[in-house]
């Protein structure tokens, strides 16, 4: 009998498991109404929600930078050696990797000097600086300022007991010691920054991303243009330093030289007719500093060409694949995925009620009435 039994008890498992899954579909078919309501109900928050967040407007530009190795310097580096002559190019100027774009972009130095950069929205309404646009011209959703209202009363009465002149923007931002205001806005407008680099091709891409689609564009120009000069400032820096030291020998060595040819002329010019070999010796010895005179200072001529060459040659040069552009369309908010995203949770609560908290409730009052 226990042999018989066995074979009748192991097909019953996925009956009974068939059997809950038809009663909850059943038990939430039953409830559909309030499932139909719920969403009804998340299909008007959602549209509240999406149509009270500010639109955002995002603009890209992909640069490709020079980042091949120059070994000897090119076709500057063969005019070098023929005049004998070493730049000294080598792998350290590249040492400011496209990898670190992002780390400069973010930087506190970087941002402050976007403080003063002038905007202008699409309406011809804002006309004013960068800071001045984030610190009074952002919108942001209604239930924004019903959270902040308690801070702000909270910051109004404690700026009472202050002396004034405490916060602000001072004339000129001093990124070692900055304002609270300062900070904040440093801190909002390197979000609205991005820098991407692809490590393979070196390709980086710089997004800017503003409440004004011309804004946007605009700024994302500047921010180019800005990382652009820090990194040829900080690959030129030794050569640019090494420019203006040769500029100032090849000063010195042409004012030498025409120091020594002006004696020596001088000197010929008022001993024509006298053969005695003092004078001969004389006129030999200032004769010889002005030729070694003329020598120093064509030698530093040459280097004087040849640091100008070393500048230019180790200057990168960016391709910029794609250009800044106004956009058309907002980048944010995304509608539909928050109206889906409301939907979905009305319908995953609701279903969760009905299945689940909806019988516990009624467990939980009957024993409270017993």
């Amino acid at each position: 009998m226990s042999e018989e039994n066995k074979p009748n008890t192991t097909p019953q498992q996925p009956e009974e498991q068939e059997i809950d899954l038809i009663e909850l579909a059943q038990k939430v078919w039953a409830s559909r109404k309030l499932v139909f309501k719920a969403c009804g109900y998340a299909v008007l928050v959602g549209l509240i929600v999406a149509f009270s967040i500010p639109k955002e407007y995002s603009t890209s530009v992909t640069l490709a930078p020079e980042t091949g190795s120059k070994s000897g310097g090119g076709s500057m580096g063969a005019l070098a050696a023929m005049a004998g002559i070493n730049l000294g190019t080598s792998s350290g100027e590249d040492a400011l990797s496209p990898e670190l774009y992002p780390d400069i972009v973010s930087s506190t130095p970087f941002l402050i000097e976007l403080f003063d950069v002038k905007v202008k929205d699409q309406k011809d309404k804002i006309d004013t600086t960068l800071y001045a646009y984030l610190d009074k011209y952002q919108r942001g959703p209604w239930w924004g300022a019903i959270t902040s209202a308690p801070f702000k009363a909270l910051g109004w009465v404690i700026s009472l007991f202050k002396d004034e002149g405490e916060e602000g923007v001072s004339a000129k931002v001093d990124p070692f010691r900055l304002t609270r205001d300062e900070a904040a806005i440093a801190d909002a407008l390197s979000k609205r920054i991005s820098v991407s680099v692809d490590k393979k091709t070196g390709v980086t891409t710089l997004s800017v991303t503003m409440q004004d689609p011309l804004i946007s564009a605009s700024l994302t120009d500047t921010v180019m243009r800005c990382l652009q000069n820090y990194i040829t400032d900080y690959r030129t820096n030794k050569a640019r330093h090494d420019l203006a030291f040769t500029e100032k020998l090849y000063k010195e060595a042409k004012d030498n030289y025409t120091t020594a040819q002006a004696k020596y002329a001088s000197f010929v010019d008022a001993n024509q007719n006298i053969i005695l070999l003092s004078y001969r010796a004389e006129q030999e010895r200032l004769q010889n500093e002005m030729n070694l005179a003329y020598n120093v200072y064509t030698q530093v001529a040459q280097q004087l060409q040849m640091a100008k060459a070393k500048v230019q040659e180790i200057t990168p040069v960016y391709t910029v694949v794609q250009p800044a552009s106004v956009p058309l369309r907002p980048a944010k908010p995304n509608k539909i995925m928050i109206l889906i995203g409301f939907i979905f949770l009305a319908g995953v609560g609701s279903v969760g009620w009905i299945l689940f908290v909806k019988d516990l409730l009624k467990g939980w009052k009957k024993q409270t009435t017993i």
